[in-house]
């Protein structure tokens, strides 16, 4: 069976336990209590990335996300060639077969880089529940290959937290569908080969049923162009630069009777059971981004000299960096927790939201603390400490913003609230 790259490699091998190499400056935290418990297979996952993202990944983040410009396609060609983009996609379709917690490792580690390329990875994962299980796995040994990467549209400028308000509209026509309307939030929808779209099919049936009506679309497209009938405007960003989000205008989209997903008007739950992982995925990008603040500091500090000594002498910085070590040694364990919930096939959703919520909040705290430590050099282009703390303040709002969570983990504690209009 052909297996991804280097990865590869790695999940069919049987490994002894070796020594690692000695920690540089620049991966002070990576020896943490966590990574204690890991097998030796997953050990050498997490260099194989460590190493990628260190050597490949850092050098054109800090000469690229500076100017806004977009991650290579050389380097998303050399992701694949790694076997990035198969890490959960099985083995039948030419993946790796390996779990969330493997998944959760390896975008740790390219976040720690560079969040946008450490978000990439997930568009291989985006084809949704319903899918032919045929075609499931003729798509996926593409996506496997990086050859078949996705978008994910499902926010409205009016639909965000409340995604069962979205008005996008899809109506048949013939063997066809229609689709008009307005999406917001769509990154990659420029150079992904396609694009998971919901719009609305047939009103709600009640005010506590809004979420039904909503279907899924297959939108398949040629790279670097829209369909036809449907424009993209970039988003003006503060950060989470190396690839565009959009705003979509859809204008007659007509598709074919095929591209609708499973069930018409249950396109609601596809789209929410994506979120568990999407969830996970988002606490891991945190850490990620959390810890290149913190070696960063850590390095800066050793370096830095004020009143004849390094600033990391003192012990406001030092308590500083223990505290931002002890925040990101905390986020890490409850984001590996719920990946082992997952690989166990145990219920995950509330562990998805603890992780997606402390390891969010966690990361914007850690990486302002970082800018503080560099001083007036972390508030410029000239460190990648204000990119850290630009791209971390983006995990506290996609895939469900922090109040959402805590929404999310009250109505387990307590139930949901019980409103006039339920």
């Amino acid at each position: 069976m052909t297996v991804c790259g280097p990865l590869g490699a790695v999940r069919w091998r049987v490994f002894d336990a070796r020594d690692s190499k000695p920690p540089t400056e620049r991966q002070v935290c990576m020896d943490s209590q966590t990574s204690q418990l890991l097998t030796p297979e997953q050990r050498e996952i997490q260099q194989l990335a460590r190493e990628f993202a260190m050597n490949e990944v850092l050098p054109i983040a800090n000469e690229r996300d500076r100017h806004g410009e977009d991650i290579p396609q050389e380097l998303i060609d050399a992701m694949a060639q790694m076997g990035f983009f198969g890490i959960m996609l099985p083995e039948s379709s030419g993946g790796l077969g390996l779990g969330a917690l493997e998944y959760v490792l390896i975008t740790e580690e390219l976040s720690r880089a560079w969040m946008s390329v450490g978000s990439i990875i997930r568009t291989s994962t985006l084809l949704p529940v319903g899918l032919d299980p045929v075609r499931r796995v003729e798509l996926e040994k593409r996506a496997a290959r990086g050859e078949y990467l996705g978008a994910f549209s499902i926010s409205e400028a009016e639909a965000g937290s409340d995604v069962a308000s979205l008005r996008c509209r899809a109506e048949r026509d013939g063997e066809e569908w229609v689709l008009n309307g307005a999406k917001m939030w769509c990154t990659y929808a420029d150079r992904a080969d396609y694009i998971v779209l919901f719009a609305r099919t047939s009103p709600p049936p009640s005010p506590r049923k809004r979420h039904k009506g909503i279907s899924a679309f297959l939108i398949e497209k040629e790279r670097g162009t829209f369909p036809a009938g449907m424009v993209g405007s970039p988003v003006n960003k503060i950060g989470y630069f190396g690839w565009k989000t959009f705003e979509l205008g859809l204008n007659d989209v007509r598709l074919p009777g095929s591209a609708l997903i499973g069930e018409e008007g249950d396109g609601f739950r596809a789209g929410m059971v994506s979120l568990e992982m999407a969830r996970i995925h988002t606490a891991a990008r945190a850490v990620g981004v959390a810890r290149g603040a913190l070696e960063d500091a850590a390095a800066y500090a050793k370096q830095r000299v004020q009143f004849n000594e390094p600033i990391g002498d003192f012990q406001a910085i030092r308590f500083m960096l223990a505290k931002m070590s002890i925040d990101i040694e905390a986020a890490r364990a409850v984001t590996h927790n719920a990946a082992r919930l997952v690989d166990a096939g145990l219920p995950a959703a509330e562990a998805a939201s603890v992780a997606k919520y402390f390891a969010s909040e966690m990361a914007e705290r850690v990486t302002s603390d970082g800018l503080q430590i560099h001083g007036g050099a972390g508030y410029t282009f000239d460190v990648a400490a204000q990119r850290y703390w630009r791209d971390s303040r983006l995990t506290k709002i996609f895939e469900g913003t922090s109040q959402i969570q805590l929404r999310i983990l009250s109505d387990a504690l307590l139930g949901r609230v019980t409103r006039p209009e339920d």
